[in-house]
């Protein structure tokens, strides 16, 4: 058994599919109306449709789908750009931080309340 790639929900697939190929730069791989798959393995997919598909009923809540229980995870070769193509266009957690570990990452929120996270490329040494 392998891991694929997560799914999230989305309460508006196109604005969603917007955003991350506008936003962060992916490019779809397939589009099927109600699910988008980015070439980097990344998908998302209706909410409402994926609710009915998986259960047999769409729940009747508006709630966001982002509930703070998942942090999607990018890399950018140049994080001071990505920073200033991205932070004025969301809602931001927090601009460019240097991390316990040493990386530098910045954090916001997607059209859906799911929290994202873009950071610099890990340099892995020679013996990891």
């Amino acid at each position: 058994m392998r891991f694929v790639n997560p799914i999230p929900f989305v309460r508006d697939i196109a604005r969603s599919r917007a955003f991350y190929e506008t936003r962060l730069g992916l490019k779809v791989l397939e589009d099927f109306g109600t699910f988008v798959l980015f070439e980097t393995g990344f998908a998302i997919h209706e909410g409402a449709a994926l609710e009915r598909t998986i259960w047999g009923d769409a729940a009747a809540t508006q709630q966001a789908y982002g509930r703070g229980n998942v942090l999607f995870y990018f890399e950018d070769q140049d994080i001071d750009a990505a920073f200033t193509r991205i932070a004025p266009h969301v809602d931001l957690i927090h601009p460019v931080e240097r991390q316990a570990w040493g990386q530098r990452v910045f954090r916001f929120y997607d059209p859906d309340g799911h929290a994202v996270e873009i950071g610099e490329p890990q340099i892995m040494g020679e013996d990891e």
